[in-house]
């Protein structure tokens, strides 16, 4: 599908993850561009023709005469993608904090969202906290690093090797928000508006120390403190890890937004499961690597590692895997999923597995034949409201935890019991 974009002279093309791509006329350093970014393939026909196919990611990849969108199955709208993106890795948000319009481009949506919350968060000035400095100095500040002052200068006195806290702008907090900025503002064909906004609030941070190209993405805790920078950064730090953005002089302006929506699906299922689960006794523990096999030398050991495991007493009680790809999707298998959760359960002695796929319809229970396992399908329609996503999630703890009592002590189960 193709549409005009009103805000550039590029043309816009549109494609669904599962489609089987489509014929476009296509500039080399665009068909190169799209082949590095890992969104989509360009194949060479002739004439200039190429064929462009998804390769099982999402996102969107900008060059200066196209701009391709792989959208998720379903066409799930960007507020949706971007609450999905944001919740993985513990950094929910708020569906209100995200500016995200169902016609908007991802582009827009993200400088939008930036902006947005950016403004809120320098409202009240630029945050200052305290960092550690070590430095030469000649006179004493803070305290003296001894070990360092011997090794690299025995026998001096002076300059001191020290260490201070000083209360500063340049802390990690702002460093990531400038470099979120810069990162947008580099982006071709953002509106001239939003680019203003963008620029003007990376000059409120001008002091800070700029992130070289490449740099990992400072670690930062949510505190009392920076509270008012909570949602900006959780966003920020979206942009960074999936983003990239090149607008030199001389270069062409191109940028790309990729992400793995299998990965995004399974950390979402497995943060808000941890969530709903915490009302219950025990604990869930996320990646639970578990023996398959046994064998005389560690090498040859076979392991499975379930999306989440819910623990009581020390003791593995249900297993979760999580599956973006259900059966009626191109290149999955319902079987080969059954297959690794009967793996599952097997290895961890556990009589039942659930199975939480991405996609509309009725939970199934399915009993494997000449075992006392069983294997719960449960759908997650990701087309609804967030707050109907997490009610989903709710429901999933609560009916695995009933099963857990009904197995265990044939109960009525209620939380916190």
């Amino acid at each position: 599908m193709q549409r005009a974009d009103p805000r550039a002279s590029v043309r816009h093309l549109v494609l669904d993850e599962l489609s089987s791509g489509l014929v476009e006329r296509l500039d080399a350093p665009s068909a190169s561009f799209l082949n590095s970014s890992g969104l989509a393939k360009a194949s060479p026909l002739g004439m200039g023709l190429y064929r462009i196919e998804p390769v099982g990611k999402v996102g969107s990849v900008r060059t200066p005469t196209i701009q391709l969108d792989v959208r998720p199955k379903d066409r799930l709208g960007l507020s949706r993608l971007l609450f999905l993106l944001s919740y993985a890795g513990e950094q929910g948000f708020r569906p209100g904090l995200v500016a995200a319009e169902e016609e908007q481009d991802l582009w827009s949506a993200l400088a939008e969202s930036l902006a947005q919350l950016a403004e809120r968060a320098l409202g009240r000035g630029v945050l200052q906290g305290y960092l550690t400095v070590d430095e030469s100095l000649r006179t004493v500040k803070g305290r003296i690093r001894i070990s360092d002052q011997i090794s690299r200068r025995p026998g001096m006195l002076v300059p001191l090797e020290v260490s201070y806290d000083e209360f500063t702008e340049d802390i990690a907090e702002n460093r990531i928000l400038r470099a979120a900025l810069e990162r947008m503002g580099q982006v071709p064909g953002v509106r001239p508006e939003v680019l203003g906004r963008l620029r003007q609030l990376k000059g409120k941070l001008d002091g800070v120390t700029r992130l070289p190209s490449g740099a990992p993405v400072p670690a930062w805790q949510a505190t009392r403190m920076n509270q008012r920078y909570h949602a900006v950064l959780r966003l920020a730090d979206l942009i960074l890890r999936n983003a990239s953005a090149e607008a030199r002089e001389g270069k062409q302006q191109t940028a790309s937004f990729v992400v793995d929506m299998a990965q995004v699906f399974g950390d979402f299922v497995g943060t808000a499961l941890r969530s709903a689960m915490a009302a219950y006794p025990g604990e869930l523990r996320l990646r639970f690597n578990v023996l398959l096999s046994e064998a005389v030398n560690d090498a040859d050991r076979l392991s499975v590692r379930p999306d989440a495991v819910h623990m009581l007493g020390g003791r593995p009680v249900v297993a979760y895997n999580a599956k973006y790809k259900a059966a009626s999707d191109a290149g999955a298998s319902l079987t080969a999923d059954h297959y690794q959760m009967l793996a599952h359960c097997t290895a961890l002695a556990v009589p039942t597995a659930w199975l939480v796929y991405a996609g509309k319809g009725e939970v199934k229970l399915r009993r494997i034949l000449n075992t006392d396992i069983d294997i719960v399908e449960y759908p997650l329609d990701l087309s609804q409201p967030p707050s109907a996503i997490l009610a989903s999630i709710q429901e999933l703890a609560r009916q695995s935890w009933g099963e857990v009592v009904r197995v265990r002590v044939g109960t009525t189960p209620a939380p916190g019991t």
